[in-house]
Formats: structure tokens, C-alpha cells, sequence
């Protein structure tokens, strides 16, 4: 009987002869995809890695403000409360 490889012959073959009108529109259309890959990838490579020349993300120091609250006791006296990670050596802080 026949072999993997006749079999793949005769498929190939068949194919040819089926879509003998569309190979040509086959061939060009992957070219100008390959095409338009290989611009887009030279494209990509070439471009600096922030759109405005920045090279990283845009850090702003300062401090990191917390809900403002209601109460005016809270927001009376905000230095001379104490801080939950600083930790507690048993000796009375000094007052501003």
C-alpha cells in the first residue's frame, strides 16, 4: 500500500492542482505581511522607550497625605501624636 510519504506527495500534488488560481495571491499577501512585520519590528526597536524621553516612571517626592478628618480634636495637635511605627522606648516624648 502507500506510505506516509506517498500520501504527502499525492496531497501536495492535489493541492497545486486545486488552488493552482490562489497561490499567487497566497504568495503576495504573505510577503507584504512579512513585509510590514519586518518594518514594524525595525519600527519598535528604533523607538526610545518613552514617548516624551522619559526612561522610567515619574516619581514626585514629598509626603503622602492622609484623609483629612472631621473632628477638629484629631487635627489640633498631629506632631504630638504617636507614630505606629516608631517604636515605643518608654520614656515621655518631648513637647513642641
Amino acid at each position: 500500500m502507500f506510505g506516509l510519504s506517498e500520501v504527502a506527495i499525492i496531497l501536495v500534488v492535489v493541492i497545486l492542482v486545486l488552488a493552482a488560481k490562489k497561490l499567487p495571491d497566497l504568495a503576495r499577501s504573505a510577503g507584504k505581511s512579512a513585509r510590514i512585520l519586518k518594518a514594524e519590528a525595525a519600527a519598535a526597536k528604533d523607538e526610545p522607550a518613552g514617548t516624551d524621553g522619559q526612561t522610567g516612571p515619574r516619581v514626585i517626592p514629598g509626603e503622602t497625605v492622609g484623609p483629612k478628618s472631621t473632628t477638629p480634636a484629631d487635627s489640633a495637635q498631629p506632631s504630638a501624636a504617636h507614630h505606629p511605627t516608631q517604636p515605643d522606648s518608654g520614656q515621655p516624648r518631648p513637647q513642641d
